[in-house]
């Protein structure tokens, strides 16, 4: 798309908006309704395109896209009358008598850029939010997932006039080009090389941005730790779509007294959920593209690896992997993987953890595995991340009840259920005062003598 028909399709969005169509609540909680059977009615659509693109198996691609979007636009359809609402607020004692409240309302013309690790999911979840908050959007998907794109195109055109919701599909030039209009909000789900980029692009409009990024998120195993459930679960989150996951545990740092039980018990798990040849596993997919399984073959350590540690370049495969003995100055440790790599470090002493940790970027996600309840307090106030679990890894994402998002490096801003609506509107303050008593204390001339002590009651 030119440039010059991006500017009309966002005029044609401005204008919508202008009108107030996208403001009545009941609008909004329909077209939830109608992007709720459009994405039920194709689930099997959006299962080819995932597997078309990643490799996804039917039961993934529901378990950790589409099941995750239906729950996202039920949510927000049973809650966006609540949330719509103007919520009372307390007046001072000095504004009496007055009404005080906060009126949610929406930006207005939005951009939603979105990743092609999980298409369907990281597309239409913020999308579902800026529906449910009252405003346009223009859905940017990633060139890298092209017939989930595709069928995005198909699918949200079908449910949504472009000057309500429209979809622009290609690559980094079709990027710039969005990136040089002026959107009212602007929601990007990424690199964090990108992410800098979208938000200096974003400061040059003052337009406000939520961020979601990634880094190289931590699993904490602790001497205490169920070590065969720590496996087991691990195993799940690390090799779920290949390690491309912008949550999956992208290290291991395990205490040295378990190592040698935990790395058994990893291998074990690996072999028990993927089968002795992974790469003829049905359910297990593949890397996006060339490109990237040459980098992750470029991260292996043929001696650290304790197993898989071979790909196949021509289905884009990677054998889930695990390596041993792993340090700091490993290659694997200096970016993060997104792949199906896992390293494992060692450590001996928690203060030494907490200094190394923090002078770290900040991870989008941290795992602790530990039965130690008040090591649990301790360590989850102490280190800061985007969020977590404690003995599970992932799950804290796929809920509308909670709020998920980076901190510091790993990105700004959350969304999913009520926190997903607040992040697509802005909450006006408002004070509707009565006309009596209007009390002469604040204007001028001011009388020192006579009002000075009431304003000091009043302002205490």
């Amino acid at each position: 798309m030119e440039t010059k028909e991006l500017e009309g399709l966002l005029e044609q969005q401005r204008a919508f908006f202008r009108r107030g169509a996208t403001l009545p609540v009941p609008f909004r909680v329909k077209m939830l309704q109608k992007l709720y059977r459009t994405v039920a009615d194709h689930e099997e659509d959006i299962a080819r395109a995932l597997k078309a693109d990643l490799g996804k198996s039917g039961y993934e691609s529901y378990l950790c896209e589409t099941g995750l979007v239906l729950s996202e636009l039920s949510y927000m359809i049973r809650r966006t009358p609540a949330l719509a609402r103007e919520r009372r607020v307390l007046p001072p004692l000095s504004q009496f008598p007055a009404r005080s409240f906060r009126k949610p309302v929406p930006y207005g013309n939005t951009l939603i850029m979105s990743p092609w690790n999980y298409p369907v999911l990281l597309t239409l979840d913020p999308l579902a939010d800026a529906i449910a908050a009252g405003n346009t959007a223009i859905v940017k998907p990633s060139a890298y997932s092209p017939a989930t794109s595709n069928l995005l195109v198909e699918l949200l055109g079908a449910c949504f006039d472009p000057e309500y919701v429209a979809v622009v599909t290609g690559g980094r030039r079709e990027n710039a080009a969005l990136l040089e209009q002026k959107f009212d909000f602007i929601f990007f789900t990424g690199s964090q090389a990108v992410g800098k980029e979208v938000l200096r692009r974003a400061a040059g409009y003052l337009t406000p941005a939520v961020l979601e990024l990634g880094g190289k998120s931590p699993c904490i195993v602790d001497g205490t730790a169920n070590i065969a459930l720590a496996a087991r679960r691990i195993v799940f989150g690390k090799y779920l779509n290949c390690g491309q996951t912008c949550v999956a545990p992208d290290y291991i740092l395990c205490h040295s007294g378990v190592k040698e039980k935990l790395v058994a018990a990893l291998c074990r798990e690996v072999e028990r959920q993927y089968g002795p040849d992974p790469l003829k596993n049905p359910d297990y997919g593949r890397i996006v593209n060339e490109r990237h399984f040459d980098r992750l073959m470029g991260l292996l350590d043929p001696e650290k690896t304790v197993i898989g540690g071979w790909g196949d370049r021509e289905s884009l495969q990677i054998a889930p992997t695990i390596l041993n003995n792993v340090t700091w100055g490993d290659p694997v440790m200096g970016e993060e993987i997104f792949g199906p790599i896992l390293p494992i470090l060692t450590f001996e002493d928690w203060e030494e953890l907490y200094r190394d940790q923090a002078a770290r970027p900040k991870p989008l996600a941290l795992y602790l595995f530990s039965r130690d309840r008040a090591r649990v307090r301790e360590a989850t106030g102490r280190l800061s991340y985007g969020g977590g679990c404690i003995n599970d890894v992932v799950i804290h994402l796929a809920t509308s009840r909670m709020g998920f998002g980076g901190v510091g490096e790993s990105g700004m801003g959350a969304y999913h259920g009520a926190e997903g609506f607040r992040a697509f509107s802005h909450n006006k303050s408002m004070v509707d005062k009565g006309p009596w008593p209007d009390l002469p204390l604040r204007y001028q001339p001011y009388q020192q003598g006579r009002y000075g002590k009431l304003l000091r009651r009043f302002l205490r």
